[in-house]
């Protein structure tokens, strides 16, 4: 389980198991004083991405056909994917180096990493400066602990998707927000599953 989720059970006051149920989710959503909406699709999203709230970086640990799936664009061929196969450092440099506001060499410094996986400099550093935490910066693993949920929520704030989430727990806003988080709509059906599942541990 999560060391992340339980330093967050242990904030917000219940039993610090690791598990995500109905009491955890109640209680972020009185702790951090979202509403039942806002709630049931942040964690829902958060759900999908952290994979049960159990990972909090992303794993670059590739084969060289699954490279050749994700990132088409990228690795045109097996062999143009094999160097990077099973190497996470490699590869991150390869896919996140010169973008997102990272230099060469500094894609596997600022990968995703919490429970909506914070990715790139440019995110690192606009959430440090709007939470006055200048030290994520020197150490980014914050974000896989102290900071796993902050950066959800930073998120969200910072891309207007609480202001969709008001709109109701429905196909269509769950499907605004997954545009907004994932950039396409993978993984819908789970997100969708997981956002009315909360919605109704939130009401019940």
């Amino acid at each position: 389980m999560s060391d992340a989720m339980k330093a967050l059970q242990t904030k917000v006051g219940v039993t610090a198991d690791g598990a995500f149920g109905p009491n955890t989710a109640r209680a972020i959503a009185k702790h951090y004083g979202l509403s039942e909406k806002r709630a049931a699709h942040l964690l829902g999203q958060a759900s999908h991405e952290s994979g049960g709230f159990k990972l909090v970086r992303e794993n670059l640990n590739y084969s060289a056909e699954t490279m050749l799936r994700v990132w088409p664009s990228r690795f045109k061929t097996l062999a143009d994917a094999e160097p990077f196969a099973r190497n996470p450092k490699a590869l991150a440099d390869k896919v996140y180096s010169n973008r997102m506001g990272n230099g060469e060499g500094e894609g596997h410094v600022f990968i995703g990493r919490g429970f909506l996986q914070l990715t790139g400099k440019d995110n690192y550093k606009s959430f440090a400066a709007d939470m006055d935490a200048p030290e994520i910066l020197k150490d980014p693993s914050l974000v896989e602990t102290k900071y796993a949920f902050e950066t959800a929520i930073w998120f969200f704030e910072k891309n207007g998707l609480f202001a969709i989430a008001d709109k109701g727990v429905n196909d269509d806003t769950i499907k605004a927000i997954t545009k907004r988080v994932n950039g396409g709509h993978i993984g819908l059906d789970h997100r969708t599953k997981e956002t009315r599942k909360i919605w109704g541990w939130l009401n019940a």
